[in-house]
Formats: structure tokens, C-alpha cells, sequence
């Protein structure tokens, strides 16, 4: 179990900007950062980091914390795992007690985690601690040109050529059976008897955007007949293949630098890459290119470089995958190699310096690749050209921006002699075609909401209780900001808290909050926002992180320009405090006598009745009190 003391050092030394801006790019926004959000497919930011307060809130998915919850969220890790994350960051010892047998019991995720770390070590030591690894493995990766140091950054290995080295050297060390089938480590058969799944070949880990090995690539060296050239680990609880980018732990930083990120087919193309002394690329891994792994490209840059092998039949169709990237709203140029070469052996037969050169000379933007292609190929048959324009114009029917899709058209228009009425027209007939098959499914989706609108008729209809939440979260948000603020010679908490000690919250998550202030009040102890980001549990965090960071901000110009003026909080606190007290009673006052209604409509008795009706006048005499100081009609809502 870690200590408490670790846990705090690590906590003194993080900068949530810097933990964040390892996995997207975030841009300044005034005192704060934004960005899109990781959690889901938008197109403007609503991904918001509060450095002095040390959160994020995104807004587009509801969650929100610490740069812990952040980890936990995006990375899959458990709290434990996130903190020794951080520590290896900023070089912070971990110190640890034994732990109890309930503590010492992981989850599979942290299991599975730390025995992809103990396999890459193995396959790691293999290489070059036996006979077998440095004559067979280390001799390719030297005919490659990969050299120690591309080695060591991409943990390259070597698996022997056993049925069962690495999985009796698992089991030795304290792993189960179980655990490493879960893995997709070892393969089971039918008898019930397993073997390991990498044999014989050279092994390439796959790392999370964090540097967690979750899979392995290997290749094979000899000729053995009815084996595949390269393996893989299946997709396990902690790898989805559609989700990961090889290579992109080592190339994000690179990426965001060089606002480009080159895209290729596998793992050697990615290290050769590196070798000639481009780090901001990654590749696909042989797969087809998904919609997950371009949102993982589109948080660190906009811009995608497509490098092409020379083979047509390949070209064909790796552009479908370019399609994709256009839909996914981010710019495409394309890098095509001779013929018979591709990015791993053309760096290797001209060098590092050459290759870059040809990198930076041969790009060429989607449209002029894509038409030089289609064009060669129709030559001056008509019937080809016209098949080769509808090709061009549906990819650009494809970006989202129609800034982007206008200029398109016209270097297309350019480029193939064609007018750009035509272009238009074509691109018009596409569009109109996407909207319709739009309109047609929400049509649908309208016909089910319609037929289950006796059902939900009953949401739509008045609930006080709402109400009354809305006080209350207007309570707990002055509470986590500015509890602590003195208003004239009083902390607000202490006002607020004592003028509501007596009101028991509708919102289980606002009442759990506001009685823990109470209660520490009652002990003399001040809580603030990072009490909760750090004790709370995921609902509290959530909810504290959207209190504690404004999404939208009125534009200075407003005051300067147009002399209008929006009061910010600090500047009316003890107005804005007083006013909510008065709200919120008068919202629970409210609630209370539609309750108190409803039971008088049931009573039995006329002991009952009288009771209810003695309640009744209480509670008008106060809602009639309460709606005179705050100058509303009595009994509006």
C-alpha cells in the first residue's frame, strides 16, 4: 500500500496542464485551457482546464476532477496505478507498507497490466541476454539499421522458439494460467493444455498513449509453411486494436511540435521513420484505419500526412481510409514512393537526410493526388473521367467545413478542365442526398419518441423539487468557491451554513456535500474544492469540477465597447449569498406545501385534517413573508 506521504509529494509536484497535455493539446483561454473534448466526437471545444484549481470539466461528457480522475477516466487506470504513473513522472519515490490480504488483491486491468510489463522484459532480455535472441532476433533488427537506441525507445524483444519458454518462466514467477490466456499471451487448445503465442519471432510491444505495454506485434523470420508473416495479441480487456495507434507514445509529443503527423502501415515503417529522423509518426498496424484512432490523431494536430507504398492496388485502398480522415474534419496531404518501395526501405536506401527531403517535396494535398490518380488511369476515355470526377467530388462531399469544400472544387475544377458548375451540381446531389438519409433516420427516431409520449408526458409537467435543486446547487457552488471569503468580519460558509443548518437538501449528492461543511464546521475545520476532488466520490467529483469552472466568459469588449456590464461573483457575495438563503427556503417552503396538499387530499380523520390545514396556514404565512422580501407574487414559481 503506498504511503500517504508519496501520494502528497506526488500531489506538490504535478501540474494538471502538463499531466493533461500528454494525451491532447490544449489551448489557452484566458487564464484557463480548452480543448476538444477526449471523451466523445465534437467539432468546437468544450474540454476546459482550471490550473489554479487544479481540474478539468468537460462539459460534452459530463465528467470532470483531478488530474487522478483525469488518468482513471481517459487511461483506464485504477487510483493506484494513476499514482505511480505520476510518481515515475516527476521522479517521486514511491514508499509502501505491506498491505493488507484485502488491499493485496488487484483488479484485472492492474494485473494484466503489470504482466504485459513483466512479458515485454522477457522478450526484452531474450533479445540480447540468449544465443538464440542475438544470432536470430538482434541480426534482423541490425539489417533493419535499427541501432541500440531505436532498440531501447521501442522496447524491441525477441520470443523464443519453444511451445512453453515464456509461459514457464510466467508461472515460475508467482502468474496463473488463467491470467495469462486473459492476456492473450498463451493460446489454449481443446484438451485444456495451452501454449505460448509467440514463437520464434521477433516481438514489437504496443503501447497506450501513457507507454503501458497492452499488446504485442510479431513477426516471423523464417519460411514456415501456413504461418502468417505477423501475429498479434488479441483484443483484451486493456487492447482494442481500433482504438490504438503504434507508435503513437513516442510520436504525440513530436506531432503536437510539428502540428503534422505522418500516418504509415506498420510497425518497422514507423521505426525506420525514427531511424531517419522523423518521430511524429504512427501507423495503423495492418488494419483497416478507424474512426477512434483519427479522434486519437486529431488531439495532438489537424494535419495528416498519408505516406503511400508504390502499389496501386495498396493506393486503392488506402483511400478509403482518407475518406475517413476527411470526415473526421482534418486536413490530408499525401506522400506517394517510387515503385516497389515503401517508407521503411526507401528511407534505408537513400538516408535520413534525403528522406526528409523527399518527404518535404513530394507532398501533395488529397485533390491533386486523387485526381492525378484517377485521371492517369481514365486517359481519354469519357466514361472513366466521369467516374473519376463523382470519386473526387464524394470525398470532398465528405469535409465537414464548406469553407474547405469550396476550395476544393476549385483546384479540382483546375486541375481536371472541368467547370465548376458541373463540380457544384455533383457535389449539391451528394450533399442532398446525405441530408435526406439525415432527415429519414431522425424521422424515424421522432416516430418512436412519439409513440412512447404517454409515457413521458409526466416529465414534462411541473416538479417542484427541481426547483428547489436548482437553490441548492446555486448553494453548494458559492460553498466549494468561496466558502472561505470573509464578508465583513464573516466567512460566507459560515453565514450560509448556519442559516441553513435546519434545511435538509432534496439532491442526495447536494445534501451528502453541504453536510460534510456542516460537519466540519462543527468541528472548527475549513473544507474547500480540493477536500472534495480529493475525498468525493466519482458523483461528487464531477459535480464539484462543473461548479468550480466557468464554460463561458462575457468578453471584456462588452464593458470596454458597449459600456455593458455583467457583476462577477466576488464583487456581489454577500447580496448573492442572502439572496439564495431566501430563495431556497422559499423553494422548500413551496415543496412543503405541495406535499402538505397532496396529504391532505388522503386524510381520514378529521384530527388529520385539522392538523394539515394548521400546517397549511404556516406555510403560506411564510411563503407570503418570504415572497415580500424578495418582491415576487406570493406562490410563483
Amino acid at each position: 500500500m503506498i504511503l500517504r506521504e508519496t501520494i502528497d509529494e506526488v500531489k506538490n509536484r504535478l501540474d494538471i496542464i502538463d499531466v493533461i497535455s500528454d494525451f491532447i493539446t490544449l489551448k489557452k483561454s484566458g487564464q484557463n485551457y480548452k480543448a476538444l473534448s477526449p471523451f466523445t466526437n465534437e467539432k468546437t471545444p468544450s474540454f476546459f482546464v482550471v490550473p489554479s484549481k487544479g481540474i478539468f470539466k468537460d462539459f460534452s461528457s459530463g465528467k470532470g476532477g483531478d488530474s487522478f480522475t483525469f488518468l482513471m477516466e481517459h487511461e483506464g487506470m485504477s487510483y493506484t496505478e494513476a499514482i505511480r504513473y505520476l510518481a515515475k513522472k516527476y521522479g517521486v519515490e514511491i514508499k509502501e507498507t505491506q498491505a493488507t490480504e484485502d488491499e493485496a488483491v488487484q483488479g484485472d486491468r492492474e494485473s494484466l497490466y503489470i504482466l504485459m510489463n513483466f512479458a515485454k522484459e522477457y522478450y526484452k532480455s531474450n533479445l540480447t541476454q540468449t544465443d538464440e535472441g542475438k544470432s536470430i532476433g538482434l541480426s534482423y533488427f541490425r539489417e533493419r539499421g535499427f541501432n541500440d537506441k531505436t532498440i531501447e525507445k521501442f522496447e524491441l524483444g525477441y520470443a523464443l522458439g519453444g511451445w512453453e519458454h515464456f509461459s514457464e518462466e510466467a508461472v515460475k514467477k508467482g502468474y496463473n494460467r488463467e491470467l495469462l490466456e486473459k492476456a492473450g499471451l498463451v493460446v489454449k487448445k481443446e484438451d485444456g493444455s495451452s501454449y505460448d503465442r509467440f514463437r520464434g519471432r521477433v516481438i514489437f510491444p504496443v503501447h497506450n498513449i501513457s507507454g503501458k505495454v497492452i499488446a504485442f506485434g510479431a513477426r516471423m523470420l523464417g519460411k514456415e509453411k501456413n504461418q502468417p508473416k505477423y501475429i498479434n495479441s488479441p483484443e483484451t480487456e486493456i487492447y482494442h486494436k481500433s482504438n490504438v495507434l503504434y507508435g503513437l507514445f513516442q510520436a504525440k509529443n513530436p506531432i503536437r511540435q510539428n502540428d503534422n503527423c505522418y500516418l504509415v502501415e506498420g510497425y518497422t515503417d514507423v521505426i525506420s521513420l525514427h531511424q531517419a529522423g522523423v518521430d511524429n509518426v504512427v501507423a495503423s498496424s495492418g488494419t483497416a484505419l478507424t474512426e477512434d484512432q483519427i479522434k486519437l490523431i486529431r488531439r495532438f494536430s489537424e494535419n495528416v500526412t498519408v505516406l503511400f507504398d508504390g502499389d496501386a492496388a495498396g493506393i486503392k485502398a488506402a483511400l478509403r481510409g482518407i475518406d475517413l480522415i476527411l470526415k473526421g474534419g482534418l486536413n490530408v496531404r499525401v506522400v506517394l514512393f517510387p515503385d516497389g518501395d515503401d517508407p521503411d526501405s526507401y528511407s534505408r536506401k537513400v538516408g535520413s537526410t534525403a528522406f526528409q527531403e523527399f518527404l518535404k517535396n513530394n507532398r501533395k494535398d488529397f485533390i491533386s493526388f486523387k485526381a492525378d490518380l484517377y485521371s492517369a488511369e481514365a486517359g481519354s476515355d469519357p466514361i472513366r473521367k466521369a467516374e473519376s470526377i463523382r470519386e473526387i467530388v464524394t470525398s470532398i462531399a465528405l469535409i465537414p467545413d464548406p469553407v474547405k469544400r469550396t476550395v476544393y472544387i476549385q483546384q479540382t475544377s483546375k486541375i481536371l478542365g472541368i467547370d465548376e458548375t458541373v463540380l457544384y451540381s455533383e457535389l449539391n446531389k451528394l450533399l442532398i442526398r446525405d441530408r435526406t438519409k439525415r432527415q429519414e433516420q431522425r424521422q424515424v427516431m421522432e416516430k418512436e419518441i412519439r409513440a412512447q409520449i404517454p409515457e413521458l408526458v409526466t416529465s414534462f409537467s411541473f416538479n417542484p423539487s427541481k426547483v428547489v435543486e436548482i437553490q441548492e446547487r446555486e448553494t453548494i457552488r458559492l460553498l466549494l468557491n468561496y466558502s472561505n471569503k470573509s464578508l465583513q468580519g464573516q466567512f460566507l460558509g459560515v453565514l450560509l451554513l448556519n442559516e441553513l443548518d435546519d434545511v435538509s437538501f432534496v439532491n442526495p449528492t447536494y445534501k451528502k456535500i453541504f453536510e460534510e461543511f456542516l460537519e466540519a464546521e462543527r468541528d472548527s475545520r475549513r473544507l474547500d474544492s480540493g477536500y472534495f476532488m480529493e475525498n468525493g466520490t466519482p458523483e461528487v467529483k464531477e459535480l464539484v469540477s462543473e461548479l468550480m469552472v466557468l464554460k463561458y466568459l462575457p468578453s471584456p469588449h462588452w464593458s470596454d465597447k458597449y459600456n455593458i456590464f455583467f457583476p462577477k461573483d466576488d464583487e456581489e457575495l454577500d447580496k448573492k449569498a442572502i439572496s439564495n438563503v431566501m430563495h431556497l427556503k422559499y423553494r422548500m417552503i413551496q415543496l412543503w406545501s405541495e406535499s402538505n396538499l397532496a396529504q391532505l387530499k388522503e386524510a381520514k380523520t378529521d384530527a388529520e385534517v385539522d392538523q394539515l390545514l394548521e400546517k397549511q396556514e404556516s406555510y403560506k404565512r411564510a411563503d407570503v413573508a418570504l415572497s415580500e422580501k424578495l418582491g415576487i407574487a406570493s406562490g410563483k414559481y
